[in-house]
């Protein structure tokens, strides 16, 4: 993508707006994206972006919107963990065994309980992301404690605590699977502020990864999907 960048902030705007500006100067990556985390909480994901005086062109999959640039309070990177070796179609997932252990053990489908874990941590059970999830199952510390994990990164814990904290989200929204996980990627609280799926690009993509993600194992293995 190319993207016109404006890296250089008026004198009169200080050296915070300095720093705002060279911050702003570098420029997405085409290949992976980044988010832009706005003063009022909300994380755009987006594909590229530009500064032009006091405005910020931000490039989303949709499209390009503005916003003030004084409304920008950071700009992160996407969380990616790098894969581990992926069996073969046949094969069954990586730490199938535990996976079925803990479905069996919650009542919930096991292609679920996979399809979250790939979208969290990409079968790294030593992936750790910015907020401080981590694990398999990309557990926050609080929840962990919660569902007493005592070592975080040991698979079976993190498989069995995650998979309990998904079969309540479910119970929780009377087994609406996009609220549950929208819940389990954002947190309750904003879910139930927005009255349903959160606003939030991240927490959408998300939404929309481990569901398909969920659909095509399913469909694979010529299972109906099984969900409380």
């Amino acid at each position: 993508m190319a993207v016109t960048v404006f890296s250089v902030a008026p004198a009169w705007l200080g050296v915070r707006a300095v720093a705002l500006a060279f911050l702003l100067a570098l420029v997405c990556l085409p290949s992976r994206a980044e988010y832009v985390v706005l003063r009022n909480g909300q994380r755009l994901r987006v594909t590229g972006y530009e500064r032009a005086g006091e405005v910020m062109r931000l490039h989303l999959p949709g499209g390009v919107v503005q916003v003030a640039a004084s409304e920008v309070a950071a700009i992160e990177p996407e969380d990616t963990f790098p894969a581990i070796p992926r069996p073969a179609p046949s094969s069954p997932s990586p730490f199938a065994d535990l996976i079925r252990a803990a479905a069996g053990k919650h009542g919930l489908d096991e292609a679920l309980i996979t399809a979250v874990i790939a979208a969290e941590s990409n079968f790294d059970p030593r992936a750790v992301s910015r907020k401080g999830a981590r694990g398999l199952m990309q557990l926050m510390p609080a929840t962990a404690a919660a569902y007493r994990v005592i070592d975080v990164f040991d698979p079976a814990q993190n498989i069995d605590a995650g998979t309990r904290y998904l079969k309540e989200l479910l119970a929780r929204y009377a087994g609406d699977l996009r609220l549950a996980l929208a819940a389990y990627n954002a947190g309750p609280e904003r879910v139930e502020r927005a009255g349903g799926v959160p606003r939030i690009a991240e927490t959408q993509d998300y939404v929309k990864k481990v569901t398909q993600h969920f659909d095509r194992k399913n469909k694979a293995a010529g299972n109906r999907p099984r969900v409380p």
